[in-house]
């Protein structure tokens, strides 16, 4: 599936019942409900339909400005939902846990002023890592369950780039746990904020280096080590500690190195807890 060819809006049965008869373009734009984001060029909602949950994201195009300022830095410009609902459907396909599109449309020949929405089932019961690691501070995990997690977390990143898709925006904030399993000791993981996401013929060092570096960054501020490292490296690779070292070292060593630099500029913004020395 190509973003380009995705100018009929997809309405599933149940929004095309609730939508009959109305632009759900319109529909969008109209929708009232808990408000997560709310920027001008694009808002994203939490409403309800006959008891049940969904989120929807709107965008308004994003103007000339941001376009050139991206392919100035030779980055891929994200100018409507078409991205995310085509990385939810392939991850979908292959078995990866995401919200479930219900809804998508984009319209509009300009990319700069392009109107698109896509709605998604809500994700009920699921928290962040980020909040669930956070918590772990004051509340250490037992070492069943941090294992649990590593390794959940490590088969979702690879079976991602397996289906041959990058994120793009890989932090904790965007990998969600299902808070009824944890209560269990049980860990299931679902990606989310596909916004930026892309799929890709091949997925390249350059796309794992980006993704993996991204997501131990934010792992810095969190009580994990290197042996927390070790073994996500491991089940990532799907081979032995060592011999998945020994094959491949100097890949983890450059995502090391860019997630220790994301870490400083995250620093220079004030966006980390300072819990980690970067130059110890």
């Amino acid at each position: 599936m190509r973003e380009a060819h995705l100018r009929e809006p997809y309405l599933r049965e149940d929004l095309a019942r609730a939508w009959a008869g109305r632009d759900p373009f319109d529909v969008v734009r109209g929708l009232r409900g808990e408000v997560y984001r709310d920027q001008p060029d694009r808002r994203t909602v939490r409403f309800e339909v006959d008891g049940r949950g969904y989120f929807a994201k709107h965008h308004t195009g994003v103007g000339w400005r941001e376009i050139v300022k991206n392919w100035l830095v030779l980055r891929r410009p994200v100018v409507d939902a078409a991205n995310e609902f085509v990385a939810c459907v392939g991850l979908g396909r292959a078995g990866v846990r995401v919200p479930t599109p219900a809804a998508f449309g984009s319209r509009g020949v300009n990319p700069a002023q392009r109107e698109s929405f896509i709605v998604c089932d809500e994700l009920a019961h699921y928290v962040s890592l980020a909040r669930v690691t956070e918590q772990w501070l004051e509340a250490p995990p037992t070492f069943a369950l941090k294992r649990r997690v590593i390794d959940a977390a490590a088969r979702l990143v690879r079976e991602m780039h397996d289906a041959r898709v990058v994120h793009r925006d890989l932090y904790l904030h965007h990998v969600f746990a299902d808070e009824r399993a944890l209560a269990r000791g049980d860990v299931v993981l679902a990606l989310v904020d596909l916004h930026r996401a892309r799929i890709v013929p091949r997925v390249s060092r350059y796309w794992r280096l980006r993704d993996l570096a991204a997501l131990f960054f934010w792992c810095l501020d969190r009580p994990f080590g290197r042996r927390d490292a070790l073994r996500f490296i491991s089940i990532y690779e799907q081979r032995p500690m060592r011999e998945a070292l020994r094959a491949d070292a100097r890949f983890w060593r450059d995502v090391e190195r860019r997630a220790i630099a994301l870490y400083r500029k995250g620093r220079r913004n004030g966006i980390v807890a300072n819990r980690f020395d970067p130059d110890a």
